[in-house]
């Protein structure tokens, strides 16, 4: 059994709304896939963020781009990565997630 490493995103978020949603965030996406060996943190975090902007899921990107932050992302690296995906994904979602990076990060006007 992996250890349970105290995440509560999906419980904060939903409480007891969802109890399955709850289970499967904090317990299997967080407590087990992103604990795995094969990959840092760091790049399941630039994984990430590329596949939310190459989908255009700018709500779940709001919380990955911080994320992507602690685990040793800059924020020039994520802008590079956006703009590249923009190329790949879509202008509008490079766009869509640009903007989203310029909130997150605290871009001025």
């Amino acid at each position: 059994m992996t250890e349970n490493t105290g995440w509560t995103g999906g419980k904060n978020t939903f409480g007891d709304f969802a109890p399955g949603m709850v289970h499967y965030t904090d317990r299997v996406l967080f407590d087990e896939v992103w604990e795995r060996d094969g990959m840092s943190k760091r790049d399941r975090s630039l994984v990430t963020v590329a596949a939310l902007t190459a989908l255009g899921k700018t709500d779940q990107l709001k919380f990955h781009l911080g994320f992507a932050r602690q685990n040793g992302v800059t924020e020039d690296e994520l802008k590079e990565a956006i703009l590249h995906l923009a190329f790949y994904a879509g202008w509008p979602n490079g766009m869509g997630a640009m903007s989203v990076a310029k909130d997150v990060f605290g871009g001025e006007e």
